[in-house]
């Protein structure tokens, strides 16, 4: 191969990747993303103390009555927000959270090599549907110093379908109390 040959096939692959280049800057330029300003995802925050004042207002309709008006395909949906930690299927082991395969009237803290915080360890009791509505409320106000990272569910409709869901999981699930 002489050297004129050389020559065309080395300015070919320059060539080749001069325009590679040129182009990746050039699309740069016209679809720039645009960074954020503060990197991550924004999670559910607890309700602010001022909020809480005016929903003391409202009278809080009794959880009995949000289970009656419950819809548990609603609340199967609602639930995949906790899917992130928690499994639902039987014999499913934990995630970052225990199974919550029949966790009511399961025993609080009671899943075998699962590391608990301290304060649900203290709870002590079994799981009743008012103590997973009060849970999935404000988890830091039920168990304060859980290790549960969700930040609660404010709307009482969501949770009792929540609530109504989680009372499915089980092979002989406990009746709802009556309205």
């Amino acid at each position: 191969m002489d050297s004129f040959e050389f020559n065309k096939i080395a300015g070919a692959i320059l060539g080749t990747l001069m325009l590679t280049m040129a182009l990746g800057l050039f699309s740069g330029f016209i679809f720039a993303p645009n960074a954020p300003a503060k990197p991550g995802y924004d999670l559910p925050m607890a309700v602010a103390e001022e909020a809480a004042p005016a929903a003391a207002d409202a009278p809080a309709v009794p959880l009995p009555v949000l289970l009656a008006k419950a819809d548990v395909h609603k609340g199967e949906t609602f639930a995949k927000v906790c899917g992130a930690c928690h499994n639902f299927p039987k014999g499913a082991g934990a995630k970052i959270g225990p199974p919550l395969w029949d966790v009511v009237g399961r025993p609080v803290a009671s899943v075998v090599n699962f590391d608990y915080s301290d304060a649900l360890k203290k709870k002590g009791g079994n799981w009743t549907l008012a103590d997973i509505n009060q849970f999935i409320t404000n988890p830091k106000a039920y168990a304060p110093g859980t290790k549960m990272g969700f930040a609660g569910e404010a709307n009482p409709e969501k949770r009792a379908d929540i609530v109504d869901y989680l009372h499915t999981l089980s092979d002989s699930p406990q009746p709802l109390p009556a309205p």
